[in-house]
């Protein structure tokens, strides 16, 4: 495996793990995350392999899935609702970003990721290429920029 691949699968890696290793009254999740992140998005765009243009599909436990944004959504609690562009409405109600979303979608593509490496190693970074640019990629931008204004006003920390 190259270095750019076994740099991504380590950060792979640590993502899942923080993920897995996360319990109620953490305070320290939301910081390793933010440094996590933009280190993640570095890894998978220094691969440089050619946009994909068909289309994307990672199935998964639907129920493991809604389970873990669950929980997230209820660690997050007050910090999980952001504005997307096309918010419209001014109540908090309406907000359509979230950030338990967002990480649960990164977790489980790069999860079935790391599941394939041992069997399907090429396939598995092609699955988290072809994601990244049709699917978590954006949830990942989502995620980096609601946590860096968190951090810009001082609510990263729990």
């Amino acid at each position: 495996m190259s270095p750019k691949i076994q740099e991504l699968e380590a950060l792979a890696r640590n993502y899942c793990e923080l993920v897995e290793s996360l319990q109620e009254g953490n305070t320290q999740w939301l910081q390793e995350m933010a440094g996590l992140l933009p280190r993640l998005h570095a890894s998978v765009t220094a691969l440089n392999l050619t946009t994909p243009r068909d289309t994307h599909y990672t199935a998964g436990d639907l129920d493991a899935r809604f389970e873990l944004y669950t929980f997230l959504r209820r660690l997050l609690g007050d910090r999980d609702g952001y504005w997307m562009e096309f918010d419209v409405a001014g109540d908090s109600q309406s907000m359509s970003g979230s950030l338990a979303d967002d990480l649960t979608d990164i977790y489980c593509e790069l999860k079935s990721g790391l599941n394939l490496l041992d069997g399907q190693p090429q396939r598995a970074v092609e699955d988290w290429h072809k994601g990244f640019h049709l699917h978590w990629g954006q949830h990942l931008l989502d995620a980096e920029r609601h946590l860096y204004g968190l951090n810009a006003r001082n609510q990263l920390a729990m």
